[in-house]
């Protein structure tokens, strides 16, 4: 008797249960992410009671308390209340887009790049809204050039990107694997 079922399209696995496996990593990457972020900058402000508040753990890093107003390496800054709830704004919309796109896809690794941009795009968005500025904390830094301070969320999000690229460079489109 024939077997009348359609083709897997990938490894075996069908369109359904790549779809489960990508929402799993959407969610792993947003959730742990998000929840990473903020507990790790509840930890950084109940240590540190000022801007510029630190602690030296390497000669290459630092933990140090600061207050970003704008966005990467505090460009907007000067706008204020107008960047502080237009970057929010703009934050969440954003994570909701890519939040739809993961939601909707089969790719596990675009879903947890996105799910990483996501989680901390929201992750800055709160610190927006509660304190009016992104906590940033971590500080690398080697004879005498430092990276500006940046914090889980901003890791998340440059993470999430290079696995974006990545996925998107070398990745296989699930109908490409099914003809191979």
């Amino acid at each position: 008797m024939a077997d009348h079922r359609p083709a897997s399209p990938v490894g075996g696995l069908d369109h359904q249960t790549m779809r489960a496996r990508s929402r799993r990593m959407l969610l792993i990457g947003f959730i742990g992410v998000l929840v990473a972020d903020q507990i790790t900058k509840q930890v950084v402000l109940a240590a540190f009671d000022m801007p510029g508040d630190g602690v030296v753990v390497t000669f290459f890093f630092n933990l140090i308390l600061v207050f970003n107003r704008g966005v990467s390496f505090g460009m907007l800054a000067q706008h204020g209340e107008l960047a502080r709830w237009g970057l929010t704004v703009l934050a969440a919309v954003v994570a909701l887009v890519l939040i739809r796109w993961g939601w909707r896809g089969e790719r596990a690794w675009t879903a947890l790049g996105l799910g990483l941009v996501a989680g901390g795009a929201i992750g800055n968005a709160l610190d927006r809204v509660r304190i009016g500025a992104v906590v940033d904390f971590l500080d690398l830094h080697y004879a005498g050039w430092h990276y500006p301070a940046f914090n889980i969320a901003d890791a998340g999000i440059t993470l999430g990107v290079v696995l974006l690229l990545i996925d998107g460079l070398f990745g296989r489109d699930p109908s490409e694997q099914a003809r191979s």
